[in-house]
């Protein structure tokens, strides 16, 4: 257990407990056996000493033999004593001479018509269990009787069971370390893998997994570690996606702005015409970089809870066309429709007009970007307590099983085809954001090769 400490500890606590409980069963078996034995050799006494003062009591003039010889069968020891204290006769192997349990008040009890039963320890150290009965002549006590019976056999009973206690208690203790050690080992071994695989996986070796498939919540803590690990090898392979994906978006638009300022500025064209083409390149790509840098500072400030919005009351459905408007462009230069429907009566709503018009830019030109041939269709549904927007592609479609995870930043669907189409992968991560702080609802569902429908819903929307 030296380098297993959760082991270790575990198998204190066990032994611990184990040794409280062994005490204090050994304990209350010493003491259960221990009151036995004492009440069995108190009513034996007591039932000799009856016994004997019947016999004293007969008229027989062998009562004395008889008694002497009953008390040395008996293994016990008698005292016939007068009112006065004098032994009037003694039996047994009790030392007569020794007279130190007479004492003046239990006789005087006993010749009141008192029983009485205690233990008596003698100048050697031996107990004895004594009763003393009183003896009548006729209708008063004439002498006191005392039975003295000699604990040792009890003691040495007891001894032997309390030897056989302490080996039965040392044979379980061995066996529960035993067994503790094993327990200890078993338990612990879960614990000590998924301290290793936490360890390999906060080094970077995310591919680290663990086998645990217990049913329990040990088995549920590996599976949420091997969640984690996926989660954040995704995140990692994610991330440099989009860093490579940031240089790619980066380059392009970099190459053009120095290639065409140098034509420009070395004056290699011909007519003004192509100056002007060329100064319209340059303007387009600059837009471009802007356009990237500010999605990278919205994710950055939306990420640390910092973006704030400018709520206004919105004309909606007019925000949604102008939008289009500005799309449009893009969209007759791949030959695709652009449809818009309006349902239900356009009201003004409670929103920031900035973001929500990135929402609507952000949803419409992704839709154009992932759509080669067909038609978009955009509809706008004002809902007695929510106003709709909706975007039907009919482009290359997302698959079912990378549906859950296009709202992550950095996460691009079928990374060499979506470099094809461009984009960096932040834009449903944007969106949902500023969805999320509108409180509202994004969905999407798609289908490969038939389209793609985003619907974002603003509920609760407060009219003028």
């Amino acid at each position: 257990m030296r380098n297993n400490r959760i082991g270790f500890k575990l198998g204190v606590v066990i032994m611990s407990v184990f040794l409280i409980v062994l005490l204090s069963l050994g304990l209350a078996i010493d003491r259960m056996f221990t009151n036995f034995y004492s009440s069995e050799m108190r009513t034996e006494t007591e039932e000799l000493t009856s016994h004997f003062a019947v016999m004293a009591e007969s008229p027989d003039t062998t009562t004395e033999q008889m008694m002497s010889t009953f008390a040395e069968f008996s293994d016990v020891s008698i005292f016939n004593v007068s009112r006065d204290g004098s032994v009037k006769l003694h039996s047994g192997l009790h030392d007569s001479a020794d007279h130190s349990f007479l004492q003046a008040s239990s006789l005087k009890d006993i010749f009141a018509g008192k029983e009485m039963s205690f233990v008596y320890k003698d100048p050697t150290g031996h107990r004895y269990f004594v009763t003393g009965k009183p003896i009548y002549e006729g209708k008063s006590v004439g002498s006191a009787l005392y039975v003295m019976s000699s604990t040792t056999n009890m003691e040495q009973s007891l001894s032997a069971v309390r030897n056989i206690l302490l080996l039965s208690g040392f044979g379980a203790f061995i066996l529960a370390l035993g067994i503790t050690w094993i327990i200890s080992q078993i338990l612990s071994r879960p614990l000590v893998q998924m301290q290793k695989a936490t360890r390999n996986i906060a080094a970077g070796e995310l591919e680290t997994r663990l086998t645990i498939r217990s049913k329990d919540e040990i088995g549920f803590l590996a599976d949420a570690i091997n969640d984690l690990a996926v989660d954040l090898q995704r995140y990692r392979d994610t991330r440099q996606e989009f860093f490579a994906n940031i240089s790619h978006e980066l380059r392009t638009p970099i190459t053009y702005l120095e290639g065409y300022a140098k034509v420009v500025k070395d004056g290699l064209y011909e007519t003004e015409e192509e100056k002007n083409l060329y100064l319209d390149i340059i303007y387009q790509e600059a837009h471009r970089i802007q356009h990237l840098v500010d999605d990278l500072f919205d994710l950055a400030k939306m990420e640390e809870g910092k973006i704030s919005l400018s709520l206004d009351w919105i004309d909606f459905a007019q925000m949604t066309d102008q939008a289009v408007r500005k799309v449009e462009l893009k969209a007759r230069e791949k030959n695709i429709k652009l449809k818009v429907h309006h349902r239900g009566t356009a009201e003004m709503i409670r929103g920031d007009g900035k973001r929500m018009e990135q929402i609507v830019m952000n949803l419409l030109e992704n839709a154009i970007r992932y759509t080669d041939v067909g038609e978009i269709n955009v509809q706008v549904n004002f809902e007695t307590e929510s106003a709709v927007f909706i975007v039907e592609d009919s482009g290359i479609g997302i698959p079912a099983e990378e549906l859950s995870f296009i709202f992550e930043r950095f996460y691009r669907v079928e990374k060499s085809r979506s470099r094809a189409y461009g984009g960096t992968g932040l834009g449903l991560s944007i969106v949902k954001m500023l969805v999320e702080l509108h409180s509202g609802t994004i969905a999407i569902t798609s289908k490969v090769g038939v389209g793609t429908r985003c619907e974002v819903r603003f509920p609760d929307i407060q009219r003028k």
